[in-house]
């Protein structure tokens, strides 16, 4: 876990009592800087959010995913993650392999030679990337001609078949496809860079106070705060068990958490956000720790063993980034890998 420094007693005491204050005071003024307005949403030219694609990938996800219309890169991350967790080497029980989770009967009719090296090898990301980016466009022209967003119809013609969507004149009415399609765009949101302020959490000011009520608690390696675990928690445990009082269902690795919606920059933080860090500052899969924002510079989080749930400061070296966690973004988290 993390190198951090314990904050003295003053400070300590002077953070506990104005946690309220700097809740309130700051979801003030980011609503009249929001206005209501959702500023969250993927529109416009699609960057990608910083450090979300593994620095690997990056420079395929950003090139191919502006390959047609009904794809960008965010989009495109999206489904990647979702497919794979970002693991080149995947293999899942019904044959689907690589980066791009393709079966073989799909890779032989569209998998391309995307670093044009002679080959189409689908355990290479560089060819199996630009095949999701060609895939998706092919679908889209294959619905083109059907009524709705066309991004919508191309991720439902993915799961379901472009027949499925010509039929029912747009998203079939099959469960799975209809959450295939809203998971999709949602992660969508989370691996976008925001182009404006990312809107206030709802639920962030009842997550706080959980995390307010562990101060002083000793961290447990693993831990979730059950009856088992003494009460206690790790740096993700906490943040999980926080969110699930109000109602939101976070993975419990760090690095997923990470992207359980849109990421404010450090000057947009507001209380409650899920702050980060990292020795990789290019790849949110090699986060390790993760804290809860109160505002002035400072976090609750459990630090590592032999240490207390308290308050730090975020503002350190390993700093990776941040997530205002949304409901829709929770949801729409698969969960690979352990907790660090």
């Amino acid at each position: 876990m993390r190198k951090a420094w314990l904050v003295g007693g003053v400070v300590f005491g002077a953070c506990l009592s104005f946690v309220a204050l700097l809740v309130v005071g700051t979801y003030v003024v980011a609503a009249q800087l929001v206005g209501g307005g959702g500023g969250g949403g993927v529109r416009g030219a699609v960057g990608l959010a910083k450090g979300a694609v593994p620095a690997a990938y990056q420079p395929l996800v950003q090139r191919w995913g502006n390959l047609c219309p009904a794809v960008n890169p965010a989009l495109l991350a999206a489904q990647l993650y979702q497919e794979s967790g970002w693991n080149p080497r995947a293999q899942s029980h019904a044959s689907a392999q690589g980066i791009a989770q393709f079966i073989p009967g799909t890779w032989a009719a569209h998998g391309v030679d995307g670093d044009k090296d002679g080959d189409r090898d689908v355990w290479d990301p560089n060819d199996a990337i630009p095949s999701a980016a060609s895939y998706d466009c092919s679908l889209a022209q294959y619905v083109k001609d059907v009524p709705g967003d066309p991004t919508d119809n191309m991720l439902a013609a993915y799961n379901a078949g472009a027949y499925a969507v010509i039929k029912y004149g747009g998203v079939p009415p099959y469960k799975e496809t209809q959450n295939y399609v809203r998971i999709i765009r949602s992660l969508e949101k989370s691996f976008a860079r925001p182009v404006g302020p990312v809107e206030p959490s709802r639920q962030a000011a009842g997550a706080i106070y959980f995390a307010q009520k562990q101060l002083g608690k000793p961290y447990l390696w693993g831990g979730e705060g059950t009856a088992a675990d003494g009460g206690r928690f790790d740096c993700s445990g906490l943040t999980q068990a926080a969110y699930a009082t109000v109602g939101i269902k976070l993975p419990r690795v760090a690095n997923d958490q990470y992207n359980a919606g849109p990421h404010p920059s450090r000057d947009e933080l507001l209380p409650g956000d899920l702050v980060f860090f990292s020795d990789d500052l290019t790849d949110s899969r090699a986060i390790r720790h993760v804290g809860m924002y109160v505002g002035g510079g400072y976090m609750i989080n459990a630090p590592y063993t032999g240490a207390v749930i308290r308050f730090d400061k975020i503002d350190t070296p390993d700093y990776f980034g941040a997530t205002r966690v949304t409901q829709d973004g929770a949801k729409a988290l698969p969960t690979h890998g352990t907790d660090a």
